[in-house]
């Protein structure tokens, strides 16, 4: 996935065999295979393109990333704990990265930031 998703664009066996190959010896059934079982687990769709296809992932790597966060945690008998020792886990910068997301998902429906007010003048959000 992480070949697909650095081209953001369909691509083919051979273009991320070419690629893999800069960095290791692999075999061109190996990536046919792997990309063949993404496609079957609905991670990327394909489209024929003469005797091959040309794979795209279905979402971003940040949809993904988002999902799997999103999964981990609604296992989780204790959800507030599982952040607790998840946002005890973060550097600074991540902690920076998810203070902004907040910001972002809590602005008015403008998108302006010029009079925000108190979560409840914003409705209780």
């Amino acid at each position: 996935m992480t070949r697909v998703w650095k081209w953001n664009r369909p691509v083919t066996v051979r273009e991320v065999l070419e690629d893999l190959q800069k960095e290791r010896s692999i075999a061109y059934t190996t990536v046919m295979t792997v990309l063949d079982n993404l496609h079957q687990k609905g991670w990327v769709r394909r489209e024929a393109e003469g005797r091959a296809y040309r794979y795209e992932a279905v979402s971003t790597r940040a949809a993904y990333a988002a999902a799997l966060m999103n999964e981990a945690w609604s296992q989780s008998d204790n959800a507030a704990a599982a952040l607790v020792a998840f946002f005890g886990m973060m550097s600074e910068e991540q902690r920076q990265a998810l203070t902004d997301a907040v910001r972002i998902v809590q602005l008015p429906e403008t998108g302006t930031d010029e009079n925000p007010g108190s979560a409840e003048d914003r409705g209780g959000r």
